[in-house]
């Protein structure tokens, strides 16, 4: 591999790593802007869990003005849910489609983005450093 192409690569390694940080911070700032929403103008109400997944989950409640609110995106923060649960949710009335579980909020996302962030950089310093002792002279 040339001087250039070395170069290069760790280049592209580098920006690579930082993108994938800035994405983790920017999911964190996404969560906490959604919880500012809705701790503006907070909603509460028991909702059902209409299906639940990982990275997803399905909900159904009733707002004090009877309208029924299926979230299309689904409820904010749902580790640990099962279909047919019934929970507590917090809303934003100004826009019920943003919700979340009660109780809980951003610092739930810290953990797992923080996560990325570390293991993104150690597995980018040891590329980085046999980059950079592969490199011609």
């Amino acid at each position: 591999m040339t001087e250039t192409a070395t170069r290069r690569t760790i280049r592209a390694v580098l920006v690579v790593a930082a993108g994938i940080s800035l994405l983790a911070v920017l999911l964190v700032l996404a969560a906490w802007r959604n919880d500012h929403t809705i701790n503006s103008d907070k909603g509460v109400a028991t909702a059902e869990v209409l299906s639940a997944g990982a990275l997803r989950s399905a909900v159904s409640f009733v707002t004090p003005d009877g309208v029924t609110h299926t979230p299309r995106l689904g409820v904010l923060y749902p580790t640990n849910l099962t279909a047919g649960q019934r929970i507590d949710v917090e809303y934003a009335r100004s826009d019920p489609d943003l919700v979340r579980v009660s109780g809980r909020d951003v610092r739930v996302a810290l953990v797992p983005a923080g996560s990325v962030i570390v293991v993104t950089w150690l597995i980018v310093g040891p590329v980085l450093w046999f980059l950079r002792r592969r490199r011609p002279d």
